[in-house]
């Protein structure tokens, strides 16, 4: 059977403090922009199309227009992935809770845990960063998902990059790689088997993705050491 899931709604109750601002407040504004502006009629009116995701499949529901800010989704209204009766696209291959951060970003320009900057710090952090009941600056929001077929838990920021390849959405690429820039104690295994996705669903031209990821293994480089985890990755043909 399946179950129902809608894009992320605004959570009431969560202040956020003046003295931080939203990093992608540009990219929302050029988001909002486009939604007002619609070829005929707006997000508000323009159909809702159903989105079947998953192996065991959820379902979830997005305006046409929102939808069309991608142009992977441009083509699928139009191709074999879309019933035209049923206004319903299939991503039997795509995972829900990544889904969820997409069709977030799609809406707001960004997804939780939202990066922000910290003028009293001059420096960028994440949503509830400083709450004392929540590990790792995360909020509620782990900083990993498993993947069924990964072999383990992957850096949750490198699946949405990934995602955000495959939908054509580069301003959420940076905004991603940005915010898993702002994470700390990543173990060995997880960074080796995130790095090893990454560079599996991703072209060999994404010289970033790559930049990125040596640098985080230069950084960890104290733990790769103290670890027998990249002697193993190594042997297996991993790293």
């Amino acid at each position: 059977m399946f179950k129902r899931s809608f894009h992320s709604k605004d959570r009431a109750g969560k202040s956020v403090k003046p003295s931080k601002r939203s990093f992608t407040d540009r990219q929302k504004l050029k988001l909002q922009q486009k939604l007002d502006s619609p070829p005929v009629g707006s997000t508000l009116t323009s159909p809702i199309i159903t989105l079947v995701v998953g192996r065991e499949p959820r379902i979830f529901a997005a305006h046409e227009d929102v939808l069309s800010l991608s142009p992977f989704f441009t083509a699928a209204l139009k191709g074999q992935f879309y019933e035209s009766s049923a206004k319903r696209v299939a991503l039997p291959d795509e995972d829900p809770q990544i889904f969820s951060c997409i069709l977030e970003y799609l809406y707001k320009g960004d997804y939780y845990p939202r990066l922000l900057f910290n003028k009293r710090h001059a420096s960028f952090e994440l949503e509830d960063a400083q709450d004392l009941q929540n590990l790792g600056g995360r909020g509620s929001v782990e900083s990993t998902v498993d993947i069924p077929g990964a072999g383990g838990a992957l850096l949750r920021d490198t699946v949405v990059y990934c995602a955000a390849e495959r939908y054509g959405l580069d301003e959420l690429k940076r905004l991603a790689l940005r915010k898993q820039g702002l994470q700390s104690g990543i173990s060995v295994d997880v960074i080796l088997r995130s790095a090893r996705f990454a560079y599996e669903n991703t072209p060999d031209s994404d010289s970033k993705l790559r930049a990125h990821y040596l640098a985080l293994i230069i950084r960890s480089r104290k733990t790769f050491k103290r670890s027998g985890t990249m002697q193993m990755e190594m042997e297996i043909g991993g790293s």
